[in-house]
């Protein structure tokens, strides 16, 4: 029998599962990944361990499902920031909005970003969800003019914007350049050497590495920020 998704029995199931989830994004928070266990979880909220199974098939399900929601966390903190009109600014605000969910869920973000947990595989969709938080920066890098100095990278990228379709899909999609245009592998360019600056400054700060060494990490991202504007000379 056919389940309506809008009939009571689904709301039901629907209403559990995030119940199931909030559970264990609390686990999560206070022991980090090791402390997610689905039968503590099914004794908090008061469903017996087997019928804890008829919601999610096993813990690598439930931690599969974690992984989308933290990447559409981040993903909704970078939509939220005002491009309109690109340039510098806006990569700024892109960085620190990036910044300021990690620090606010440091624990989701690792769980995205830190060391991968064993035997456990992310779902396919995974690619897509990181590629939804990657977007915005995108459409900022479409005024660039880079240095020479980026040159061998930008070759690259150019090619594999030529053969990889779905990559100039997603290039398209936020900045409504063609692949075959300078502005597309400029734009991918931006946003392949944000990715690491950025991710490795706020990792490093979210793991604590930066303790004692006298800076603000947000001023250094901050500074990083401004070199990558100067690097694709943004207005």
């Amino acid at each position: 029998m056919t389940v309506r998704v809008d009939s009571p029995r689904a709301r039901y199931r629907e209403q559990t599962r995030s119940e199931i989830k909030a559970v264990a994004v609390r686990q999560l928070a206070a022991g980090g990944i090791e402390s997610v266990a689905l039968l503590r979880i099914a004794k908090e909220i008061g469903l017996s361990g087997p019928a804890l199974y008829r919601y999610f098939a096993s813990r690598d399900d439930l931690l599969a499902e974690l992984v989308l929601d933290a990447y559409q966390g981040a993903a909704a903190a970078v939509h939220a920031v005002d491009v309109e009109g690109g340039g510098r600014a806006a990569l700024h605000a892109l960085t620190s909005a990036y910044r300021a969910w990690a620090m606010a869920q440091p624990h989701l973000y690792l769980l995205i970003q830190g060391t991968p947990v064993a035997g456990f595989t992310a779902p396919a969709e995974t690619v897509l969800k990181a590629r939804s938080v990657l977007g915005p920066f995108l459409s900022v890098f479409t005024q660039g003019r880079p240095l020479v100095s980026v040159d061998p990278l930008l070759a690259q990228l150019r090619v594999w914007l030529h053969d990889k379709p779905e990559v100039a899909a997603w290039v398209q999609e936020w900045t409504g350049q063609p692949a075959d245009t300078s502005a597309a592998a400029i734009a991918l360019t931006g946003a392949v050497m944000t990715w690491p600056q950025m991710h490795g400054t706020v990792s490093l700060e979210v793991t604590g590495q930066f303790a004692g060494m006298g800076h603000d990490p947000a001023t250094l991202l901050d500074v990083q920020t401004a070199l990558l504007a100067d690097t694709f000379q943004l207005p």
